[in-house]
């Protein structure tokens, strides 16, 4: 895991202005050098950012906004389900904009964010990006950054006093300990079906399970990511011996099952969970 405190090299906080770059001793034609071998990307008028940024932060500095919601939560690695094109803020009273290009959506609201600034505070991207995705996505946002420590408990409380009354019932479902979005996903659809869901369980000759349901079924989600070489999928075939041995029932969700299949995985595990533990006493 990216340590939560780094933030990307390739997602400059500022766009720099010529003012700017002669206060810091550049002249015109320094700055013009620098453009011509690479080291500054003009991005507009009169507007520059470091060589080596991120496409989307440099198409939104283009259009004269910052990048926002879900694109800018995940280029900072919060989990974002669906990337519904580019999220561009525009402050309310901007004047001369672009009109927004095939794929871009521009959010008009004031920012607290510095003029200058390449990107939204993180905050506001989130209440934005609540707005924008669907509950569940939602809520998986917000564990996402929660969970790798973009944000607090004081500043999950801000969000949802920013946010409008009506989404004021997906607080008491967050639940920082997930550690991925696609935990979070499994872990509301597990609730939905009235399981009790333990979160991050040790279990003696198993090992930290991701959830213990119903104190039998053991639900582990499995991604390319983190499941792709051999040696853990050994390791992974063993904890489930293990667990089978101790009386547990393991099963292993996809992370492209979940995303992709919701409706056939939440089947699934009614089926599993009406029909109970093998074992006689669990």
């Amino acid at each position: 895991m990216t340590n939560p405190l780094e933030w990307p090299t390739d997602l400059p906080r500022l766009v720099w202005n010529s003012s700017m770059l002669r206060d810091a001793g550049m002249s015109r034609r320094a700055i013009d050098s620098a453009v011509r071998s690479g080291a500054l990307q003009r991005v507009r008028r009169g507007s520059y950012v470091p060589a080596g940024s991120r496409p989307d932060l440099v198409e939104s500095a283009s259009l004269g906004g910052r990048l926002d919601c879900v694109s800018l939560l995940e280029a900072v690695g919060v989990f974002v389900r669906r990337r519904s094109g580019l999220h561009v803020q525009q402050e309310s009273h901007a004047s001369r904009r672009p009109a927004a290009p095939k794929g871009v959506r521009y959010h008009w609201r004031r920012s607290t964010a510095p003029r200058e600034s390449a990107v939204t505070d993180l905050v506001e991207a989130l209440v934005q990006a609540v707005r924008c995705q669907t509950p569940r996505d939602a809520v998986a946002t917000l564990d996402s950054a929660w969970h790798l420590g973009h944000v607090d408990e004081r500043d999950i409380a801000d969000i949802f006093v920013r946010l409008p009354h009506r989404f004021s019932v997906l607080r008491g479902l967050l639940d920082r300990r997930s550690e991925s979005g696609i935990e979070s996903l499994v872990r509301l659809v597990l609730r939905s079906i009235g399981c009790h869901v333990e979160l991050q369980v040790r279990i003696k000759g198993v090992g930290r399970v991701d959830f213990l349901v119903d104190g039998w079924l053991i639900v582990e989600c499995d991604s390319q990511q983190f499941h792709g070489d051999w040696q853990t999928v050994k390791r992974d075939r063993r904890r489930d011996l293990a667990a089978v041995e101790r009386g547990f029932v393991p099963i292993r969700l996809l992370a492209e099952d979940v995303l992709f299949h919701h409706d056939e995985v939440r089947h699934s595990l009614e089926r599993l969970v009406r029909r109970g533990p093998l074992l006689p006493g669990l």
